[in-house]
């Protein structure tokens, strides 16, 4: 197995890989999408032993995968469907991250479920919660997770006092996960790297070609030189989300999955804005749906809103109802009440909601509860819907579909591999206070970078030791290191300041000036690395700061085209 490293050096060795291949000598599998179900399928595939590669027409996880609840979970919204077997599959899949796949990445959240009504909602609530218990033990194997447990109101008010008190006359508590979503990705896209895949964001695919009526491959374009050339492949997936008609479209595909896009919108406020127990979040039921108020480092995410979205979908963002939707389903519940002055930031992400669609004759499908796999055209394959906690069956799905026969002789092995930085982490957490005195750190800030880094620590470390002065705090955003931001551009696959500063990092919404403070510290550490000129350096500063403020701006819009056509504005090269 390979590093995983994602340098500069790297994505120019893939691209060269992905334009030499030929008829005579393509790719086994080819993958278009890199947000987590194309990330997976290329993990999925690589450990398979398969010749693989995957794009991304922009960042790794910049559409829906970097934009979503954060959370690796059961979905026990679904016990209320009756649908116990996703459910079950689901608490699997959390567990098996939680315990050895990739227990760096993802870790426990405690919530609690207030109860309105002490003897039905104990009853119905309680019964439901237990089930989901139940389903997540498994006999001769330690639980992932501690066990729920009843709350009266006195111990209620002790866990959450900022819980308002006609809110609940008692709660339950149970655990399930959460996750850095586009750091997740990332690492899939490193471990899938690790195993031999070719991989290069801002990558996009213009056309397939075909042979005869088989799908052989795309034409593809680089977006940082605009050079066009052609990936020849015996297979393709696409993964594209709520992109897969447009690319479906270019395939001129007979048949097809009809994606409608649904937004859900996030927004965060500091932790002292809500007064609870920082490690135990909350769900409460809507009139839609649930509000989650989850803990985080130095913050809560709270969401989220569920709407139709009929704007472009490059360019997703708030107006200023769904920030005061998500504001008045909290306040419903708090004592304290927050206003838009407490906002801190905003995120926003489009659900791909789909059906399946022939448009001639007949296709193969595989359709679950939550995602579909479809032959749309000979050797190209749709993936669609689903959630980020079974990615990785979806991902199984997904390569076996398109390997047909063949897969019986490579079967998946994603349950038993596990991600880069997880393996030895526990070690790496026993040695913590050891690693804080001699950096002159607080263990608050080794186990957040534990957290993003697993055993892929030491190579920060390694920065540190070389330069001492990348073990100083960013300046705008003093949760991170310089080092951060050194090892995002060459190991992390980072090109353009967005990509660090919104998905290596997370500061379009961990901090008030969503960033824009740390632009520039953050563009002199890394313009030598990535080989920017000043001239470029200044642009990749412009560009970011115009980018957030369009989004600060549609926030105050009142309608999603006026909110999106502020943020188109910044999305044209």
């Amino acid at each position: 197995m390979r590093n995983g490293e994602l340098s500069p050096s790297f994505r120019d060795e893939a691209l060269h890989t992905l334009e030499n291949t030929s008829p005579d000598d393509p790719l086994d599998v080819f993958v278009v999408g890199g947000g987590v179900t194309g990330a997976g399928s290329a993990f999925d595939a690589a450990t398979r032993g398969l010749k693989v590669g995957v794009v991304d027409a922009k960042d790794w996880a910049s559409g829906t995968s970097s934009r979503s609840s954060k959370l690796m979970h059961g979905g026990l919204r679904y016990l209320e469907m009756l649908d116990f077997k996703l459910v079950a599959e689901a608490l699997k899949e959390r567990d098996l991250l939680l315990q050895h796949t990739a227990p760096h990445l993802v870790e426990p959240v405690a919530f609690v479920f207030p109860f309105e009504h002490r003897l039905i909602d104990r009853a119905f609530i309680g019964s439901g919660v237990l089930l989901y218990d139940t389903m997540a033990t498994r006999p001769g194997r330690k639980r992932a997770v501690p066990m729920h447990r009843h709350l009266g109101k006195k111990a209620l008010t002790a866990h959450f006092p900022g819980l308002a008190d006609d809110a609940a006359v008692g709660a339950l508590e149970y655990y399930d996960a959460k996750v850095d979503d586009a750091r997740f990705v990332m690492t899939l896209i490193r471990s899938a790297v690790g195993y031999g895949a070719a991989a290069a964001n801002h990558v996009s695919v213009i056309d397939y070609l075909h042979d005869g009526d088989r799908v052989s491959g795309v034409r593809a374009r680089d977006e940082m030189t605009g050079r066009e050339f052609d990936i020849h492949a015996r297979r393709t997936i696409l993964a594209g989300g709520v992109w897969t008609e447009e690319q479906q479209d270019l395939a001129k595909a007979d048949a097809g999955l009809q994606v409608l896009a649904s937004k859900g919108v996030h927004i965060t406020v500091e932790q002292d804005k809500i007064k609870a127990d920082p490690n135990t979040g909350i769900i409460s039921k809507t009139e839609k749906s649930v509000l989650f108020v989850i803990p985080w480092e130095g913050y809560w995410v709270i969401g989220t809103t569920d709407t139709p979205w009929d704007q472009d979908v490059d360019a997703p963002v708030a107006n200023s109802d769904d920030i005061d939707y998500l504001l008045k389903h909290a306040n419903a519940i708090l004592t304290e009440k927050l206003s838009r002055n407490d906002v801190i930031g905003v995120y926003s992400g489009l659900r791909p909601l789909l059906q399946p669609v022939v448009k001639e004759g007949q296709a193969s499908t595989k359709v679950s509860r939550e995602h579909t796999v479809m032959e749309i055209e000979p050797a190209l394959a749709a993936i669609a819907g689903g959630k980020f906690t079974t990615y990785r069956v979806m991902a199984e799905d997904a390569v076996d579909f398109v390997l047909g026969d063949d897969a019986k002789d490579r079967r998946s092995l994603t349950e038993s591999i596990p991600l880069l930085g997880a393996q030895g982490v526990g070690a790496v957490r026993r040695g913590q206070s050891g690693i804080a005195e001699k950096h002159g750190w607080d263990e608050d800030r080794v186990r957040r970078l534990i957290r993003r880094y697993g055993t892929l620590l030491e190579d920060i470390l390694d920065l540190i030791d070389e330069d001492p002065e990348l073990g100083r705090p960013l300046p705008g955003a003093e949760s991170y290191l310089r080092a951060e931001a050194h090892y995002a551009a060459t190991s992390e696959g980072a090109v353009h300041l967005g990509d660090i500063l919104e998905r290596r990092m997370r500061l379009n919404y961990e901090v008030r000036d969503r960033g824009k403070s740390a632009a520039e510290a953050v563009a002199a550490i890394v313009a030598p690395i990535l080989g920017w000129d000043d001239e470029r350096e200044v642009k990749e500063i412009a560009d970011f700061n115009a980018h957030v403020d369009a989004q600060i701006a549609a926030e105050s819009t009142y309608d999603d085209a006026a909110a999106a056509a502020l943020v188109e504005e910044t999305l044209k090269p």
